[in-house]
């Protein structure tokens, strides 16, 4: 699949439904939940790889998005979103060359809090200690 394929995919609402910003917040919820799977059966090396290498293409599209000259993010905000994607892309990279289940943390941790603040309703975002609980943890609940 080109990444241009991908890209165009991702843009879609899910079938969920919801704006971007709630399918990239989802995303990011199932790959950690992935993440910490994969932790948790640290014998099947294979399948914790696989799992680095799928969040390793959702933060790459995220960076694709925020590099790109038609982003409607401010600058500021692509700034830090690049330097985040280049963040897990060193954190991603020294997991693959030596995998071990506790590098894991850092990704998960990443995902969740980012995830968190994706989720967050708008009207509460003058309170950004408020994120949606509610839709995060139906999201976990759903895909346990």
């Amino acid at each position: 699949m080109s990444s241009e394929h991908a890209t165009a995919q991702y843009r879609q609402p899910s079938r969920q439904g919801g704006s971007p910003r709630e399918t990239e917040g989802r995303a990011l919820l199932e790959a950690a939940r992935r993440l910490t799977d994969a932790q948790k059966e640290p014998v099947d090396r294979e399948a914790l790889l696989e799992t680095v290498r799928l969040n390793w293409r959702l933060w790459t599209i995220f960076q694709s998005e925020a590099s790109s000259p038609e982003s409607p993010l401010p600058d500021a905000i692509k700034e830090n979103v690049i330097k985040l994607c280049n963040f897990v892309d060193k954190q991603t990279v020294d997991i693959l060359s030596k995998p071990s289940p506790e590098k894991l943390d850092i990704l998960i941790s990443i995902n969740r809090n980012i995830a968190a603040g994706l989720l967050t309703k708008p009207d509460a975002q003058a309170q950004p200690d408020q994120p949606a609980e509610e839709e995060i943890q139906t999201f976990e609940r759903l895909s346990a």
